[in-house]
């Protein structure tokens, strides 16, 4: 871990020079200031991870030098220290943007425990931007910035719930990103450096769900050549995520309940009892309260997966992501593809803003990495969309109009492009090879550019 470099701000010469003393047995890189103008000099022309600013300096405040030093250095982490220690100037020096408190006379350990809660600090900063760098890359459909306070709120509490190992539970519709997220959970935790293994509930029949989950023996049932181990197993360490939880058939929650309670289980067909050290994490787009009621989900069960609950909201519920994530989807599909990045006409906005998005942000990425495959120009219109999501667009050339042939050429050709799965499955509906249609697109990406230059 790199030293700290830190800025001592004092106007007594002996509290400078013994806490220099003591931060440079510490490992840090420390400069020294005995007045206001002294540390924004200081501060102006070095980056410091830490100032420790006393509260009096001659007939300053050191209160009044927090926000100038912020101005210098906004990440910089002030520490004020004053013998005059209250709460009220303690709660004035945190509204001001201090990072700490520290009351004199302090002690080595102290200042020891103040460095490593900045190295600490310095050390997630640096974690959540290669979080951020590694969802970007890999799933472009999660920011872990948004405008909208609903989804602010569901990161707040994903980020302190990492740093736990309770249940958690992901709930919100199909589509909104609930997997992605408890990736992104799994990634900020202890358990990053361990797998992330996902078993999907709905897709496999029970008895083939419980060999999934648990594994099983050899022998167990026809087919049953080896023995296996199961997901659990394979995710020891890490997190285990449940997706579509609610699926789970009745026989298999009972087992879940005993593994949360326990961390025990059998493989399928084997008596053994083994233990694992991982951390559940499920997801849900149904109604489990309802389910409980009915009897379709056990109610210890869902209290048990549920210890913090995630609510994902849908894309409709935060319109202000949408272009954003659409240009940060653009973005992903021109790298995939090696080519420039296509941009939206406010038209293909306004569309894009006014869809009511049912498949949330899966429907919004899928849409945009058709129209970046299929569009044959760097800006997206309208048409570059499906009729649901385009709904009332501006209508374009047609038969009969005062339009020129190459016009309507142009138009016939960008909907049989925005309506077909690939370019030979457009080049063989209009009648032509695959090659005439390449160079018809790049022609057309052609004039976009002079119109855009000229």
């Amino acid at each position: 871990m790199r030293r700290l470099s830190v800025l001592v701000v004092d106007d007594e010469k002996n509290i400078r020079h013994t806490l220099k003393i003591c931060l440079e047995s510490m490992d840090a890189d420390v400069t020294e200031a005995n007045s206001a103008p002294a540390a924004l000099e200081a501060i102006g022309r070095t980056v410091f991870d830490v100032v420790f600013l006393d509260l009096r300096l001659g007939t300053q405040s050191g209160l009044d030098l927090i926000a100038q030093l912020l101005a210098e250095n906004p990440n910089v982490a002030i520490i004020v220290m004053t013998a005059y220690a209250t709460v009220e100037t303690a709660v004035e020096a945190v509204r001001r943007g201090a990072w700490d408190y520290l009351p004199k006379p302090f002690t080595p350990a102290q200042i020891r425990h103040l460095l490593q809660k900045v190295q600490a600090q310095r050390s997630l900063s640096v974690r959540l931007a290669d979080l951020q760098e590694r969802l970007q890359a890999e799933a472009p459909e999660t920011d872990l910035v948004s405008a909208a306070p609903v989804m602010r709120a569901a990161f707040e509490i994903l980020s302190r719930a990492a740093q736990t190992d309770v249940s958690v539970l992901f709930r919100g519709e199909t589509g909104t990103g609930k997997g992605v997220l408890a990736r992104a959970m799994h990634l900020e935790s202890r358990r990053r450096d361990h797998p992330f293994v996902t078993v999907n509930c709905p897709t496999l029949t029970e008895d083939l769900l419980a060999s999934d989950l648990f594994g099983h023996a050899r022998g167990a049932f026809t087919g049953a050549i080896r023995d296996q181990p199961g997901r659990v197993e394979v995710a020891e360490g890490g997190t285990l995520f449940l997706d579509e939880i609610g699926d789970l058939p009745a026989t298999l929650q009972a087992k879940l309940l005993r593994f949360l309670q326990e961390k025990q289980f059998e493989r399928v067909g084997e008596t053994r009892t083994r233990k694992s050290d991982v951390r559940v994490v499920a997801a849900t787009n149904r109604d489990l309260e309802t389910d409980v009621g009915s009897g379709r989900f056990r109610e210890d069960l869902f209290f048990r997966l549920n210890v913090i609950e995630i609510f994902v909201p849908a894309l409709r519920e935060r319109p202000e992501d949408i272009l954003p994530m659409a240009r940060r989807f653009l973005g992903f599909s021109a790298r995939s593809l090696n080519r420039p990045v296509q941009t939206l006409s406010p038209a293909a906005e306004r569309v894009l803003v006014n869809y009511g998005w049912p498949g949330n942000v899966r429907e919004l990425r899928n849409a945009i990495e058709r129209a970046a495959i299929l569009w044959p120009s760097p800006v997206i219109e309208p048409l570059a969309f499906p009729e649901r999501i385009a709904g009332t667009r501006e209508r374009g050339p047609s038969v009969g109009g005062k339009f020129t042939l190459d016009e309507l050429e142009r138009a016939h050709i960008s909907a049989v492009l925005a309506q077909s799965k690939n370019m030979e499955e457009a080049a063989s509906i209009l009648g032509i090879d695959d090659s005439t249609l390449w160079r018809k697109r790049k022609k057309y990406e052609e004039q976009d550019r002079d119109g855009e230059t000229g």
